[in-house]
């Protein structure tokens, strides 16, 4: 199953299934074959993906892995500063997400409330990820299951990028 998780809405994802575990690390360990062999993979290539983040933390270990992650592929990625928390209504949050959904392929937010990413989540129309590059993301713990050829930074990134694939490629 090349693109399982494309069907998923992201926005408040806790928990896999073991068939979707399962999934995520074969892909990733493909992704690692590859790598290894000096292959690289441009599979999201012409993709636009937007990383919604309301704090200004630049540059935490969680932007870096995913706009490294997304670029890797192939992906152009924007770091948006929307401030929806901040908005006064439901309908300009889900104003701003339609509009979203028409100029990127996939959403990633950091650093929002839970309420705002499940808002964005249900409007924009694209795969909305609640912070998947997280370090307390249930996808990272995915990375131990790799073997040891790469460092666990680099499976960490892999098993990112599978779930970018199977949601966006």
């Amino acid at each position: 199953m090349l693109f399982p998780f494309e069907n998923h809405n992201f926005s408040a994802f806790h928990a896999l299934s073991p068939e979707d575990e399962t999934a995520l690390v074969s892909r990733a360990r493909l992704l690692q074959t590859a790598c290894l062999r000096g292959i690289p993979s441009t599979q999201l290539k012409g993709k636009k993906l937007g990383l919604l983040c309301d704090e200004s933390n630049d540059g935490s270990e969680s932007q870096v892995l995913f706009l490294g992650a997304a670029k890797e592929l192939g992906a152009h990625v924007a770091t948006i500063r929307p401030a929806l928390s901040s908005l006064g209504s439901p309908g300009e949050v889900e104003h701003t997400a339609r509009v979203l959904g028409r100029f990127y392929d996939a959403l990633e937010c950091q650093g929002m409330a839970p309420d705002v990413v499940r808002q964005i989540g249900r409007h924009a129309g694209i795969p909305v990820y609640d912070g998947v590059a997280c370090a307390s993301h249930a996808t990272a713990q995915l990375a131990d299951l790799l073997d040891e050829r790469t460092s666990p930074a680099d499976n960490r990134r892999f098993v990112l990028q599978a779930l970018l694939l199977g949601s966006v490629g």
